[in-house]
């Protein structure tokens, strides 16, 4: 989410050198069809998703509920557990390891299964405050989760 820069330190770490803007970093879990759930703390936009699903036990609250998650390539390597993941993620290819027809058909799988959970993202950001935040970064898990009940409340109606 993109945030308006403050001035003087404050916001310094807000700022993400890769997207050249400030702003804040948000996970969120929907369910499969494309609810939102949960939506965590804000973090600077440079935290890597990796870092703020590990900071927030994702796959440990995930695990014990019994619950597991589709999710995008940003979080390939979170859960290591061969035997029973958690989080599905799907596959990569490299300049020297190309993708089978099967990892190909998996990654097909995968997209279909994540096509309402994007929607769900897609009616959060349709709020327009969020397209620029005018506030005090502090305040804006408070907002978001505002949002995440008016946007429940707007698509159940």
């Amino acid at each position: 989410m993109h945030t308006q820069r403050r001035t003087g330190k404050a916001d310094r770490r807000n700022y993400s050198g890769k997207r050249r803007h400030h702003g804040l970093h948000f996970l969120a879990l929907t369910d499969e069809n494309g609810r939102l759930i949960w939506i965590s703390a804000a973090r600077p936009d440079h935290t890597h998703d990796n870092t703020a699903a590990r900071h927030d036990h994702i796959p440990a609250h995930l695990r014990a509920t019994g619950l597991g998650a589709l999710a995008d390539l940003g979080f390939r390597g979170l859960d290591n557990d061969i035997r029973d993941p958690v989080i599905v993620t799907g596959f990569t290819a490299t300049r020297t390891h190309r993708l089978t027809p099967g990892q190909k058909t998996a990654n097909r799988v995968l997209a279909t299964g994540r096509a309402p959970v994007e929607h769900g993202f897609a009616h959060l950001k349709n709020w327009r405050t969020l397209t620029k935040l005018r506030t005090d970064p502090s305040r804006a898990p408070q907002l978001l989760r505002a949002l995440l009940v008016l946007t429940n409340l707007e698509i159940n109606c």
